[in-house]
């Protein structure tokens, strides 16, 4: 039997799978997405998902899962797909009584991906005639919420028990506040939300319950000690995906020639960055400092690392989310300039007296980080230039909480700590 995943993507409800024990058949059109999901050892179908047919699944099929592309209705984008929202809901009516209208209802919408989010209706109906598949995840920005409620009802029609609702990724440890509108359905079993791991504020167990963990914080997602500073990388600059360079041109090559040599050099202004390598997170992991690789940054100290505390910034707007290492990232969302992640230095709330000191320049996050932050594996084979990878990152289901989805369909207990995050 098949676990489908619609819009497979780079592998988030994949990779949360294979941590269960079970492969799943997933379908994506993005050529950098199935390059990724290829060298992570998933099986991908390399194709249209609103044109391949239903066929060759049926009487296959255990479990569906789709997570249509959010750019049409995200905030981060023009959300077109709320003015075509009638549209969709109107496709999906169609779709559930077995007329296909897509054609005419495509021509009226303002963004032709908005009608993507009506195609799993598509794959239910026809499965629906051989009584499959078992159970039903899917996902999407909260503003999708309403069409979720129309499937909801559709499938309570069928014989599914049917939850659907708003889950925040932190409540399940991912060092991420990203909510998305969620929809669980199952032939077998009460569909219901996986129960919270996690609070804003850690809640002790009690005789009602076994209590929760505080949100995840960036710094311990990614292994970081109260006083580590992101570390800059030498990288491609503008361009094609690639966004404005991280910092001035002029320091490139006495970075690159730091990195060859293995240390830092100082900056004109004195400010030394320092390694991610240092602190009680990074030796509880990985040993003490004289075990480090021998390409690692030679650990660095400077006078002012006290001065200031590191957050991430979401993007350049004015309006952009800006969270302290110690709390969990906001949404992550890529795929434009304005909306790329930096490190920026704040000063702390005590600063020695004497004259001010210049603060570090931002630094873009990683790949690796930003991969982490929506638990990932920090080694986990993201394929295509930055940009692609960044959008590849954004789009995709954070795998801890599509495993907390997942394990009740399979009857698996879900262990958090399967989910490896920094390495």
């Amino acid at each position: 039997m098949t676990v489908l995943d619609l819009f497979s993507g780079p592998g988030g409800w994949s990779h949360a799978l294979n941590v269960l024990g079970v492969r799943d058949v997933g379908l994506e059109w993005d050529e950098w997405a199935c390059k990724t999901r290829a060298a992570a050892g998933q099986l991908t179908i390399r194709t249209d998902v609103a044109l391949y047919p239903v066929w060759p699944f049926l009487g296959k099929t255990v479990g569906l899962i789709a997570s249509p592309p959010c750019q049409a209705w995200s905030m981060a984008g023009k959300r077109l797909g709320l003015v075509d929202q009638p549209l969709v809901h109107q496709a999906v009516a169609d779709l559930a009584a077995g007329r296909d209208t897509r054609a005419k209802l495509l021509a009226a919408c303002r963004d032709e991906r908005s009608l993507l989010a009506a195609e799993p209706m598509r794959y239910l109906h026809a499965l629906n005639t051989v009584g499959e598949p078992e159970w039903v995840a899917m996902e999407e920005v909260p503003d999708v919420l309403p069409l979720w409620r129309q499937y909801a009802a559709v499938l309570r029609h069928w014989g599914y028990s049917v939850w659907t609702g708003i889950l925040n990724a932190a409540d399940y440890g991912v060092p991420q506040t990203r909510r998305r509108a969620i929809l669980l359905a199952s032939r077998v079993r009460t569909a219901e939300p996986p129960s919270p791991t996690h609070a804003q504020v850690a809640e002790p167990e009690t005789l009602f319950g076994p209590g929760r963990a505080r949100w995840v914080s960036m710094e311990g997602a990614l292994g970081w000690g109260a006083t580590d500073r992101p570390v800059p990388t030498v990288c491609a600059g503008g361009g094609p995906g690639g966004g404005p360079e991280p910092f001035p041109s002029g320091s490139r090559k006495a970075l690159s020639a730091a990195r060859d040599r293995g240390t830092w050099t100082p900056r004109a202004n004195g400010i030394v960055r320092q390694s991610l390598r240092e602190g009680a997170s990074w030796a509880a992991r990985h040993g003490p400092r004289g075990s480090r690789p021998a390409d690692a940054p030679a650990e660095t100290y400077t006078a002012d690392a006290h001065r200031w505390s590191w957050s991430l910034r979401s993007n350049n707007q004015a309006n952009a989310t800006v969270r302290s290492i110690e709390e969990p990232a906001g949404t992550l969302f890529f795929g434009h300039r304005a909306n790329e992640c930096t490190w920026i230095a704040e000063p702390v709330a005590t600063q020695p007296e004497g004259e001010p000191q210049a603060a570090p320049e931002p630094i873009r996050i990683t790949v690796r980080e930003a991969g982490i932050l929506q638990t990932f594996p920090a080694d986990y084979p993201w394929a295509g230039n930055k940009g692609q990878q960044f959008s590849q990152i954004g789009n995709a289901v954070p795998p801890l909480l599509a495993g907390h989805l997942l394990a009740p369909h399979l009857g698996v207990a879900l262990d958090s700590d399967d989910f490896t995050l920094a390495a």
